[in-house]
């Protein structure tokens, strides 16, 4: 038990997946950031199909390591059922919209690199306070990434 006296508890964040048309791209873009590719694997099967809820599944997984080992990012391309359309350049205040965000050092130079992988800033580059720049921009599928880089 915990403090509280409830016997389950969260112990750590293991990982967040965001669904990708390109998984290849994909993991390009966030290797280029600093993620490390951890494995790759296709997932199918009754076991797969009852935990998600579709019939038929096989998809296709890369899962990606933060630098310092602590946070993953699952990558998944569905093969079966095919994804059903969404809008990747939803505004980010979009109900159901997600972010990840990284805390980096050299933010431009992280931008200058994403770039060739098809990254746009959503807004712009500020100052927030006198504590950190931020950025929201756009990766592969339309995937909102944020950047937080700590003010000297």
């Amino acid at each position: 038990m915990d403090g509280t006296g409830r016997r389950g508890t969260i112990q750590r964040l293991d990982n967040v997946a965001i669904v990708v048309e390109d998984l290849a791209a994909a993991t390009a873009f966030f290797a280029e950031l600093g993620l490390e590719l951890e494995g790759e694997a296709t997932v199918e099967g009754s076991a797969v199909s009852h935990l998600v809820g579709l019939e038929g599944v096989r998809s296709e997984v890369a899962m990606m390591r933060t630098p310092d080992g602590h946070g993953r990012l699952e990558l998944t391309r569905y093969r079966t059922p095919p994804s059903p359309d969404g809008d990747p350049r939803a505004p980010v205040n979009t109900i159901g919209t997600h972010r990840v965000m990284f805390a980096v050092e050299d933010m431009d130079d992280i931008l200058d690199r994403l770039r060739p992988h098809g990254a746009e800033l959503v807004g712009e580059v500020v100052t927030y306070g006198s504590s950190y720049r931020l950025c929201y921009l756009r990766g592969p599928a339309g995937i909102i990434v944020a950047l937080a880089e700590p003010v000297p």
